[in-house]
């Protein structure tokens, strides 16, 4: 019933939305969860929201799970050295890292085209989103790699290629799938994978507050918005995420990109109301055409491209 049992992960973002959902999910599966960000009690790091990694580590625990808030900023090398050597003096094994720093949607200038977006927010974008998961990952992979096994996940939005309506949020996004794929291609040799997650319509903390309702009356928002229907709580990408820990054939999805609503149908989880929202499906209905999702055909041209053939041993 608990397949993480014994299993240590690492979630870097995990202060609110789809990150505190992944926590509690992998503390359902059983694991031990180092919840790490930058909020802590006393100390807010995003002004006007509540949320605490001490309160992300509770509900893990709550959960059925062992969590761990430490505080650190994913941008400070050193910080995060120091917190894989903590992981390694305390546990001595590293299974699962999920990298969802974020907190770009305050930064992005939707509507804007790229010049006359605010360039240091864009660029901010970047060091939050993009260079923080590079760093994490630069500190995390060889405490992985000792193991022989482990996995890691990137947190983006949408497993498609096509343009996400801002140059600097496009650039992020599709640069984190680009990332799964590059540490896959590095990582396999030595047992660990690494893939691309997105959630679908997210009520996260954030969104609820965005339309004024709470988690229990969040069906009222239907009326602003009538695709908030389709939408899904942070623990269903969480469940997701436990279930990428758990699959023992992980190595046949490395280097690809997922949806919460597919794993969902692959594996057979709900969330945790119940439901089984599918974003994908919704879209297609609401549209008229299906979300064109990175598919066989698309990671045909990823496998055996130039460099692969003309340095094989790389």
């Amino acid at each position: 019933m608990k397949p993480l049992t014994g299993r240590i992960a690492l979630v870097a973002g995990a202060t609110r939305g789809a990150g505190r959902g992944i926590a509690c999910m992998l503390g359902e599966a059983g694991a031990t969860v180092y919840c790490t960000g930058r909020s802590v009690r006393g100390r807010p790091a995003t002004p006007g929201r509540p949320e605490t990694l001490e309160e992300t580590a509770e509900m893990v625990d709550a959960h059925g799970g062992r969590g761990v808030a430490v505080r650190v900023d994913h941008t400070v090398a050193d910080e995060v050295e120091a917190l894989v050597a903590r992981v390694r003096a305390e546990e001595g094994r590293l299974d699962l890292l999920v990298n969802d720093v974020w907190g770009g949607d305050a930064l992005t200038a939707w509507g804007k085209p790229f010049w006359e977006h605010p360039l240091e927010d864009g660029l901010q974008m970047l060091r939050q989103a993009v260079f923080s998961h590079i760093v994490t990952s630069h500190f995390a992979a060889p405490l992985m790699i000792e193991g022989g096994n482990g996995l890691i996940v990137e947190i983006t939005d949408g497993n498609f290629y096509g343009y996400r309506g801002s140059f600097f949020y496009d650039l992020v996004k599709t640069s984190v799938i680009r990332l799964a794929f590059a540490k896959d291609r590095e990582l396999r040799r030595h047992g660990v994978r690494a893939v691309a997650l997105t959630p679908g319509f997210l009520r996260s903390e954030a969104m609820l507050d965005h339309f004024g309702v709470t988690a229990e009356s969040w069906r009222d928002a239907i009326e602003k918005d009538e695709h908030f229907a389709a939408s899904e709580t942070p623990f269903f990408v969480g469940r997701a995420v436990a279930a990428l820990a758990a699959d023992e054939e992980i190595a046949a999805k490395g280097g690809r990109a997922f949806s919460s609503w597919d794993l969902a149908e692959e594996y057979g989880f709900d969330d945790v109301d119940g439901r089984r929202p599918n974003w994908g499906r919704h879209f297609e209905e609401a549209f008229g055409e299906p979300i064109k999702s990175c598919d066989d055909g698309f990671y045909a041209y990823c496998e055996r491209g130039p460099i692969d053939l003309a340095f094989p041993d790389l």
